[in-house]
């Protein structure tokens, strides 16, 4: 089954690279099914699957994300103004999700992450802007900027997803291409995840799990997805960078409805 999630990383490295997400929305519902055809829904870790599933995904996060950013930023695929407040607000609202999905009831936790994606895939294709992006160039303040960030920070450590969901459609509408919207996003998951797995981290280590955990966060398949995800990211780089933007725009939330899909009849 680990090496199941190796293979599982290796998608997400190339989704990491191509569209911003793949730590969370490729982890979460990968992990909730893996801890439960393990160890069963009704047992205490299959309890808490959800809430391991969010903690794992954000450590995976900032594994991956820190390399993407690295390579993201040798391609020269970054615009470091369009991130300079986001990216503090995301960071304290990274603290303030994982403090409350550490209190979620696990199954609450799951259909508010299916609630999400549903409200994501109708808002890429229904609102102007994603699919075909405007080019116009908008300036936004520090103080709606920082509160944004809060807000993706908040939402992301919450459901584990890396807040990519929410700043790629942000930067698409802003006029960002799908490269450079997949790069800031990364940049953008490194302050949320590390306060988040910290968060966790520490909230959890008076939990009693099994080896290969500490706390929430279940390391031993975190090295799993992290080693594949690593390996995608390098592969993604090198091979299939050139993929059209239109292309990507369409396939993102064609890939959304995949993770809705899979959370939606996994029990």
């Amino acid at each position: 089954m680990l090496y199941e999630l190796f293979l599982f990383g290796l998608l997400s490295g190339i989704t990491t690279w191509l569209f911003g997400f793949g730590g969370g929305f490729v982890a979460v519902p990968l992990l909730y099914t893996v801890i439960i055809q393990k160890w069963s829904n009704e047992s205490n870790i299959g309890i808490h699957a959800m809430q391991i599933a969010v903690a794992t995904s954000a450590f995976v996060m900032l594994c991956s994300a820190s390399f993407a950013t690295f390579r993201h930023y040798r391609s020269g695929h970054i615009d470091w103004q369009k991130i300079r407040f986001l990216g503090g607000g995301i960071a304290h609202g990274g603290i303030v999700g994982a403090v409350m999905a550490s209190l979620f009831n696990g199954n609450w936790l799951r259909w508010i992450f299916m609630g999400y994606v549903f409200i994501t895939i109708l808002d890429c294709y229904y609102r102007p802007g994603f699919i075909v992006t405007s080019r116009q160039k908008q300036h936004y303040g520090q103080n709606s900027e920082l509160i944004k960030g809060g807000i993706i920070g908040w939402v992301a450590a919450l459901l584990g997803v890396g807040g990519s969901v929410m700043t790629v459609p942000l930067l698409r509408r802003r006029g960002s291409s799908m490269a450079e919207a997949a790069a800031i996003a990364n940049i953008l998951t490194l302050p949320l995840s590390l306060t988040a797995t910290l968060t966790y981290c520490v909230l959890s280590l008076w939990q009693s799990t099994p080896n290969g955990f500490i706390g929430l966060i279940w390391f031993e398949a975190a090295l799993f997805l992290v080693a594949g995800t690593w390996i995608g990211l390098y592969f993604s780089e090198k091979f299939i960078s050139k993929l059209p933007d239109l292309w990507r725009a369409k396939l993102y939330p064609l890939l959304l409805i995949i993770v809705l899909l899979v959370m939606l009849f996994v029990n």
